[in-house]
């Protein structure tokens, strides 16, 4: 079983205009809406990749009703904790088509409104880590996202302490001194992008040498594999016996970028589930990753086999 952490769940709200004006009365031309968070987005590929995974988290309010139910509709096992106070959060995404321009292009440009979401307390906290409990060394834990400002900053590592001393397995997707601060209980897996290792070492690195040595300054501070991804240029791999494996980007028409590094995640991990190859698992972590990309919202188990097979 795989088991995923949001600490902030969302239901994004995706609005189409044309031309969008601030100010002004505006009109959508459609409207989309979807379970959001990173953990969550894990969770939903690796089930419609066909992998059991459980949900964990946050929600109040009647948004959190709403968002637990819905995932629950689409299959997702979810064990959620009910906060008394506050909602679960709404983002608001508007996606302008623009007005065309005399050489027919059009100006497009996208909006975010991001929610605060609900006040999460020492108790809620506890909670969370009492459901820990039930998870065995055979299972895997995603931990993933940002740190909501209710909670305490060093939360990550208080995870990584209690994971790591029962001895399971867990897979971390952070930036900056969150990702850092946790290496020394050897994740199985990180994800940084290209930029997010350069932050870290502080040391600008490009070329996939680069990447390469970067990778391994990060295995050497406690990390067992370390995934790299590189937008255009694809993705490197680090495994935990050294060995670098690559992966060229797969060609498509970029339309959508959340939930794209959740995807490579979730792709990477049914890959290496389903086959103990860290080749194969990377290259269904990029198919997986590309599919979204090219998708409205995350990707089918279908999309993503159609991009696998290119």
């Amino acid at each position: 079983m795989i088991y995923t952490v949001t600490f902030n769940p969302a239901i994004d709200y995706i609005v189409h205009m044309d031309n969008f004006r601030a100010g002004y009365t505006n009109r959508t031309v459609r409207e989309e809406y979807y379970f959001g968070g990173k953990g969550i987005n894990v969770s939903t590929i690796l089930g419609n990749l066909g992998i059991e995974t459980t949900a964990l988290g946050f929600v109040s309010g009647f948004t959190g009703k709403a968002l637990a139910r819905g995932l629950e509709e689409q299959g997702m096992q979810t064990d959620f904790i009910e906060l008394a106070e506050g909602f679960t959060r709404i983002n608001v995404k508007i996606k302008d088509d623009g007005a065309q321009t005399e050489s027919g292009d059009f100006n497009r440009s996208e909006t975010e409104i991001n929610g605060q979401g609900p006040t999460i307390g020492p108790e809620a906290v506890e909670a969370l880590f009492a459901k820990f409990d039930q998870i065995g060394q055979e299972d895997i834990l995603v931990v993933s996202g940002s740190v909501p400002a209710s909670m305490p900053d060093d939360i990550y590592e208080r995870i990584m302490q209690k994971t790591s001393a029962a001895g399971i397995v867990t897979v971390v997707d952070a930036t900056g001194s969150l990702l850092l601060k946790v290496l020394q209980y050897g994740p199985f897996l990180i994800k940084p992008n290209n930029d997010e290792v350069s932050e870290m070492l502080g040391k600008r690195l490009e070329t996939t040498e680069e990447i390469i040595w970067g990778a391994r300054e990060l295995r050497k501070m406690g990390a067992r594999n370390v995934l790299v991804s590189r937008g255009s240029k694809g993705a490197v791999l680090v495994s935990d016996k050294d060995e670098v494996i690559t992966a060229d980007a797969i060609k498509c028409e970029a339309v959508n970028t959340v939930g794209a590094g959740d995807s490579m995640v979730a792709g990477f991990l049914a890959g290496y589930m389903k086959t103990k190859d860290y080749s194969y698992a990377l290259k269904l972590g990029t198919a997986a990753g590309a599919a979204t990309a090219a998708a409205p919202g995350l990707a089918s188990g279908e999309e993503i086999e159609r991009m696998l097979r290119k």
